[in-house]
């Protein structure tokens, strides 16, 4: 049963602009080590950054309460699933967000896609 589904769009200008601005305040506020380990090795980590800060942004609208950007990033299975050639996103929680989720019998999927001008995640918390 599909408990909540949240999804946003996020202009990659928008965080260029910011990057411009804050730069590594901006990185370190908002993303995880391992966000920024996977981002920042592309030629242009912008696209890969956008949509997981939108993945963030999607999650909380899922979420009951308020909680920190670190409190929840997204990761890319280590080997490929399914009949893909490519590994899938998925989100990570801090301690406390996983023991509700688990408590409660919830799962999350989630899907992340960019252009040349946007990029977009889309959430959906899962029960059973």
């Amino acid at each position: 049963m599909i408990i909540a589904i949240g999804n946003d769009l996020i202009e990659l200008e928008r965080i260029r602009t910011v990057l411009r601005r804050e730069g590594e305040h901006f990185l370190h506020k908002i993303f995880t080590p391992t966000e920024l380990e996977y981002c920042l090795k592309h030629a242009d980590p912008v696209p890969s950054l956008a949509a997981r800060f939108a993945a963030k942004e999607a999650f909380q609208k899922t979420w009951p309460r308020a909680h920190g950007w670190k409190d929840v990033w997204t990761v890319r299975d280590p080997t490929p699933q399914g009949p893909f050639s490519h590994t899938r996103p998925r989100l990570e929680f801090v301690p406390e967000i996983a023991l509700e989720m688990k408590q409660n019998g919830w799962t999350v999927h989630l899907s992340l896609t960019h252009t040349r001008e946007y990029a977009a995640a889309v959430v959906v918390l899962e029960g059973f």
